[in-house]
């Protein structure tokens, strides 16, 4: 919950302007104080004496006061609130705040902020696609700031839905989280003597869990992966403080809010989520048991048993290892996954080298008990360092030393 929090509500020149009032109503229904900082373009879409009405507090605009020349300290706000929010923020407001433009109250508020700064971006799709853009909010995130938009409907291209603002009520969600997450994880405050997580306020990429290739409406090609690895990774990063996008094939298992999951089927639906969270991504751990083939056809009517046999022709899938190695940029981690039955440590050493991975986590089929299905795991770490070897555990505590050896790499 937001009770007791004071928020700066930044709005900005978009035809989106209008939910500020809905984001407002949500703040305060959790108990939020809220203060707004508006650009001028953004009193073209919706007037101040609205959202005064709302807040129940004077807007600010302009550096002084039009009534009586009162100086509006950009200083003060920045100290006075416990979180800032932008929303909706324009393609402009993202240049100018990613770049230090301070020519306006809203980005000189910004660039005085102390507290977590949270960014809605509202544009259209060509405008947000555009490289400069995406440059822009990549930058954004390295300061730290936090970007709230849709995590889900990947067509072909990884971006539809993208661009129009999410929806008012999932970015006070958004808030509420984090300052819950915050009162929760004692890590965002270390004891003495114990040192704070390097992953806090990392974006994280995981995937988790078996693809499902349609052979027909009924049928599939699948694994007997369950996603319980992936999802303990999944929550051993959020309890650090890292911001964890979680693809998730289909399997039963259930995350904590904190964690952004994005469901998906196929590799295909595993591959376009991946690839698109990848572009803002920190390090990603790919965890999932993904399909290397899939069905050349699937029918779309439920096969009959007509004859003796079937035969059913197979056509490589897309490796999301490789695209990620290869999309990789000196700032990012990579870590891959490896089940092997026979030459373990060779093929696990020449995926690490072909996929451009940072360190690869060598899963047995011999190790009974662990892999599939099973609450337990037994790992090799291996890198171009060298390797080690770990003892058969819960995954949960498997999970810790997948990412001590994550945050060894920052």
């Amino acid at each position: 919950m937001l009770k007791g929090k004071k928020i700066v509500l930044g709005i900005t020149g978009s035809i989106a302007a209008y939910k500020a009032c809905l984001i407002i109503r949500g703040l305060i229904k959790q108990g939020a104080e809220v203060q707004v900082v508006i650009t001028p373009a953004g009193k073209e879409f919706i007037t101040p004496i609205t959202l005064s009405a709302l807040t129940h507090k004077p807007v600010i605009s302009e550096f002084f006061s039009q009534r009586d020349g009162t100086w509006n300290s950009h200083v003060d706000i920045g100290l006075w609130a416990d979180a800032m929010l932008v929303a909706p923020a324009t393609a402009s407001t993202i240049g100018k705040m990613a770049h230090g433009v301070a020519d306006n109250m809203l980005i000189t508020t910004y660039l005085s902020m102390k507290a977590p700064v949270f960014i809605a971006p509202a544009m259209d799709l060509d405008m947000y696609a555009h490289p400069s853009t995406q440059a822009n909010l990549r930058t954004l995130q390295e300061y730290g700031n936090h970007i709230i938009e849709p995590q889900s409907g990947f067509l072909a291209s990884g971006l539809e839905g993208k661009g129009r603002m999410e929806e008012p009520d999932v970015i006070v969600e958004a808030l509420s989280r984090f300052f819950d997450h915050q009162a929760a994880t004692p890590a965002t405050q270390p004891a003495p003597n114990q040192r704070p997580s390097t992953l806090a306020s990392q974006h994280i990429l995981i995937t988790a869990g078996p693809t499902y290739e349609k052979i027909d409406p009924v049928r599939f090609i699948g694994n007997y992966s369950s996603g319980k690895m992936g999802f303990a990774l999944a929550e051993e990063c959020a309890a650090r403080g890292a911001e964890v996008t979680l693809v998730a094939g289909p399997v039963s298992l259930k995350c904590s809010e904190r964690i952004r999951r994005i469901d998906v089927e196929s590799c295909e639906e595993m591959y376009q989520a991946a690839v698109e969270a990848w572009k803002k991504s920190d390090a990603a751990i790919l965890c999932a048991a993904v399909a290397d083939f899939r069905p050349e056809t699937q029918a779309d009517h439920k096969i009959k048993r007509e004859k003796d046999d079937l035969v059913i022709r197979l056509k490589p899938t897309h490796d999301i290892a490789a695209e990620l190695g290869r999309m990789k940029h000196d700032r990012q981690k990579l870590v891959g996954f490896a089940l092997e039955t026979n030459d373990e440590e060779r093929n696990a050493q020449h995926k690490l080298e072909k996929k451009n991975l940072d360190f690869i986590v060598l899963n047995s089929l011999r190790n009974e008990g662990t892999c599939f299905r099973t609450d337990e795991n037994q790992i090799k770490i291996i890198s171009r360092e060298g390797e080690r070897t770990y003892d058969k555990k819960p995954k949960t505590e498997v999970a810790k030393d997948i990412i001590d050896a994550l945050e060894a790499l920052f």
